[in-house]
């Protein structure tokens, strides 16, 4: 039987993503995006999803990283799952809002809600967990003066009560999830994909005026259409960066080979992340 592992615990929205998108197959939660990662390399698990970017607050950091500069792992699938963050708090608890004393939840989570946290509890402390999951875990081992922030899952799986329903600050919430693998064929999503994607990594020379320019120039003359890019330092000192850039279209034998050459000739590296298709999953 196929395993998949998670950012867990139970309640996360990777859980979701997860239960939603996949069969009755083994599921195993881990504590950290790079914990998740390195199963998948050890062999460990089979398949493992990890959250890659919300549409409020952007790129998790730490998946883009890990993946680029601790363990290289194919994307073989993206499952994209909308996001409605609740305020939980334990059934006991009838109060107001300003009675919650403190507010746990994943640091992405918090910023999501920031507009509604400071407008109805501005005095209220936040704290930062490994999840959305794990906080609502903690609400539930706690006193009844303090709220997690999660999805109904994360309720249901730790006996919470939804205070307040939908409190993050933009509608169109999504999350991008991304399925790491080693092999391609035994990854068996539930939902038909829409579209196909390539991820690509990019590092420029250092030394070249003009280099963004001409690798954007690269794909523009191909009339290759781009979704994202973006940039993250290479660790290596100031100034150097890397990037990725994602390609509304399945890796060909003809336009990516033609890019490739030409952003080498350039003197730059390109590393193919991988090309996969995107499930969008409704809840």
């Amino acid at each position: 039987m196929v395993k998949i592992g998670y950012l867990g615990p139970r309640g996360t929205f990777t859980k979701l993503a997860v239960d939603t998108a996949f069969n009755g197959e083994n599921k195993q939660s881990f504590t950290t995006i790079p914990e998740c990662i390195d199963a998948v390399y050890r062999d460990e698990i089979d398949i493992g999803v990890v959250p890659l970017e919300n549409a409020i607050e952007g790129t998790v950091q730490l998946t883009v990283d890990y993946l680029v500069h601790q363990v290289r792992l194919p994307v073989m699938a993206e499952i994209v799952v909308p996001i409605q963050q609740h305020l939980l708090v334990k059934p006991g608890f009838t109060g107001e809002l300003s009675e919650l004393s403190s507010v746990y939840s994943h640091g992405q989570a918090i910023a999501q809600c920031h507009q509604f946290l400071h407008s109805h509890m501005p005095d209220a402390n936040m704290n930062f967990t490994s999840s959305t999951g794990k906080a609502a875990e903690m609400v539930s081992e706690s006193g009844e003066s303090i709220a997690a922030i999660g999805n109904r899952l994360a309720a249901s799986e730790y006996g919470l009560t939804i205070h307040q329903e939908n409190i993050h600050d933009y509608p169109n919430n999504h999350t991008r999830f991304a399925v790491l693998a080693k092999d391609k064929e035994i990854i068996r999503i539930k939902h038909e994909a829409e579209t196909e994607k390539t991820s690509l990594l990019i590092t420029l020379p250092s030394d070249y005026a003009g280099a963004l320019y001409q690798v954007l120039a690269a794909f523009a003359w191909r009339k290759m259409s781009l979704s994202k890019i973006e940039s993250r330092p290479m660790k290596t000192g100031l100034g150097n960066y890397f990037f990725i850039v994602d390609v509304n279209q399945p890796y060909d034998d003809v336009l990516f080979p033609g890019v490739k050459a030409e952003l080498e000739a350039l003197g730059c590296d390109v590393t193919i992340l991988g090309t996969y298709p995107v499930h969008q999953i409704d809840l």
